[in-house]
Order: C-alpha cells, then sequence, then structure tokens
C-alpha cells in the first residue's frame, strides 16, 4: 500500500482512533500529522509494512504516550492547563462527554490500554506488542484503570440520588 492510498483509506479511522485515545480534537490531529510526516519520510519502505493501519496506530499511541515528555523538552515555560472538556449541546453526547472526561482522568498506559483493548478492540498479548510491555502488565493497567472507573461511576451515582 502507498502513502496516498494510506491517506484515503485509513486516515480517518486512525484520526478517530487518536481522538478517543488522547480525548483532545486538537491533540489527536497534531499527533497524526507527526505519524503522517513519519510515514511520508519512509516513502518506499511503506510497501514492505504488511498492515500499514496497524504500524500507524502503534506509531500514534508511541506518539501519544512521549508526547508530553516530547513538549516539556522544547518548552520552556510551564505548560497551559489542558482545557476542561465541555459538554455538547445534546442528551445523545452527554454519556459520551462524561465517559471521555472519565478517561481522561486515568493515567496515560491505563488509559492506552482501555482505548487499545475496548475500542480498537486487541486482545491483551497484541497491546502488550503495541505497548512494548508483558501481558501482565497489560492486565494489570487494565484492572486499575477500571476499577478507577467504577469508583467514579459510583460516586457520581450515589450523587443523583
Amino acid at each position: 500500500m502507498d502513502f496516498d492510498e494510506f491517506t484515503r483509506t485509513d486516515l480517518r479511522p486512525l484520526l478517530q482512533f487518536t481522538r478517543v485515545l488522547t480525548g483532545d480534537r486538537a491533540l489527536a490531529e497534531d499527533i497524526v500529522q507527526e505519524v503522517l510526516i513519519r510515514l511520508h519520510a519512509r516513502g518506499d519502505q511503506l510497501d514492505e509494512i504488511g498492515q500499514l493501519g496497524a504500524y500507524a496506530r502503534r506509531m500514534a499511541v508511541n506518539e501519544y504516550l512521549g508526547w508530553k515528555r516530547k513538549w516539556s523538552r522544547q518548552r520552556t515555560t510551564a505548560a497551559p492547563p489542558e482545557p476542561v472538556p465541555q459538554p455538547d449541546h445534546g442528551d445523545r453526547y452527554t454519556e459520551r462527554d462524561w465517559l471521555r472526561s472519565e478517561l481522561a482522568r486515568l493515567p496515560r498506559r491505563q488509559r492506552a490500554v482501555l482505548v487499545l483493548r475496548y475500542y480498537a478492540g486487541l486482545s491483551d498479548t497484541e497491546i502488550a506488542d503495541e505497548l512494548g510491555c508483558s501481558t501482565g502488565t497489560v492486565r494489570s493497567h487494565a484492572s486499575r484503570a477500571l476499577a478507577t472507573l467504577r469508583v467514579e461511576i459510583t460516586s457520581t451515582q450515589e450523587l443523583r440520588t
């Protein structure tokens, strides 16, 4: 698959995946832009990559996990606080926005594990390969993330009643 074909067929799913991963549209677009720049630079080597979509997704996850380190090295001033997600003006978006804000509270690796498992549908072994860790670490991150989300959900439900 060449670069042009990849951008026609796989760019939108990559951007959607990265948006779910980051919880921030602008950051997702920046990360996908970095991935596209790196892929384009590889040019002739893209034909050798069997599953370019999976390869690009892994690049996006790695870029997301290293994003804070990258920008903290380049900026001399303190980074501005991340904007608070604003809820949409429709009831059908309320739950989605609430879930995104809860995911944003999780540490990056825990969040990456949940997005790779539940959004991308990868197995623990595939997630471990993507993140470069053991399957036990993947399960540990998933367990901690889900426990944190359960506590938040229970607390929110108690406040509503």
